[in-house]
């Protein structure tokens, strides 16, 4: 099995999603009180010889916003250090690589003896690589992977027969999830098999009923011959933020939503805001969850990093996925 991996008004526009989340990066104060919490958004988790990797969307007032992607390590999951990027915090920073804002959502993966980095800056989607999980990560080349419209999130899964995947979301009527085939240097797709996966379009997943509906933040696991691809629905601003998830016989689809959707939300745990993670095995062979929430109840920034234990439970004879509410956590630092 492969894992590689507050306010919303009515009618909000794609822009106006887009600018609020570079002003959050670059001016939201940090409330009075801060603790050690741990402030990634759209957060991921890579394992490798025994330490855990923690990169996300930088946010909070912090002097790193804007400048690329800090990491984190741990041997635990509990205690983490950092930023402890090779760049003054930083695993990839503005400059070596495609990008000089909106550095989002970040997915790293182990291939042929290098680290890839796949990431979003300036609303598209970008590749770099490092001999080493802190970096630096660079892109000679300095270009995104080609598209018609704007790309975000991707996210890289490869299957059992050795071919690669990039799931993203486009920016075309809503964020919509695509997919396509990549090629094997993975450094570009396979136009010919650009297909759609999901747009949101049930009620859970447009709470305020948006003219721009939002599904996002992919990530692919396959399990028994069935692939799960798990996403986030609302924009990242409702409180209603969720995540769900859809099956398919096929990595290309069509793709069924789960009836048992949202499986983490603010009714599971109680903290608003829930969504946009990613899916790693921890070091006991467990599957987790690592996502980001809002501050609090009445303020979304600065996001925090949390995780949560997932698990396939036998219901009404399928696997389905069902997260663990007793296992959620905030990460801290040291």
């Amino acid at each position: 099995m492969n894992f590689f991996y507050i306010i919303l008004f009515t009618g909000l526009s794609l822009n106006s999603c887009s600018q609020q989340k570079e002003e959050e990066t670059k001016t939201t104060p940090l409330p009075s009180v801060v603790l050690k919490d741990i402030f990634l958004a759209d957060p991921t988790i890579f394992y490798n010889e025994g330490i855990y990797y923690l990169y996300g969307t930088t946010t909070g007032n912090s002097s790193l916003n804007g400048e690329g992607f800090q990491v984190y390590t741990s041997s635990n999951l509990k205690k983490w250090k950092g930023p402890v990027g090779v760049q003054g915090g930083l695993a990839l920073k503005k400059g070596d690589s495609f990008g000089s804002k909106g550095f989002w959502a970040p997915q790293i993966l182990k291939y042929n003896s290098l680290f890839y980095m796949i990431y979003t800056a300036n609303e598209n989607i970008a590749i770099a690589t490092s001999d080493s999980p802190l970096g630096p990560f660079k892109n000679a080349s300095k270009e995104p992977l080609a598209a018609s419209v704007k790309q975000i999130d991707p996210f890289v899964f490869i299957d059992d027969d050795g071919k690669k995947y990039l799931y993203h979301v486009r920016l075309t009527n809503g964020n919509r999830i695509f997919v396509a085939e990549l090629n094997d240097n993975l450094l570009s797709i396979k136009q010919e098999t650009l297909t759609e996966c999901i747009s949101a379009k049930l009620k859970w997943e447009n709470t305020e009923n948006v003219e721009w509906p939002v599904a996002e933040g992919p990530t692919v696991l396959k399990k028994e011959g069935l692939y799960y691809l798990i996403y986030s629905a609302n924009d990242f601003r409702n409180p209603d933020y969720a995540v769900g998830y859809a099956t398919s016989k096929s990595p290309m689809g069509p793709w069924e939503k789960s009836k048992t959707s949202p499986i983490i939300s603010r009714n599971l745990i109680g903290e608003n805001g829930t969504g946009h993670g990613d899916l790693f095995l921890d070091k006991d062979n467990q599957l987790q969850y690592v996502f980001h929430t809002h501050y609090n109840a009445t303020n979304e920034a600065p996001r925090k990093t949390a995780i949560i234990e997932i698990n396939f439970v036998e219901k009404e004879n399928e696997l389905q996925l069902e997260a663990k509410k007793e296992s959620f956590r905030f990460l801290n630092k040291n």
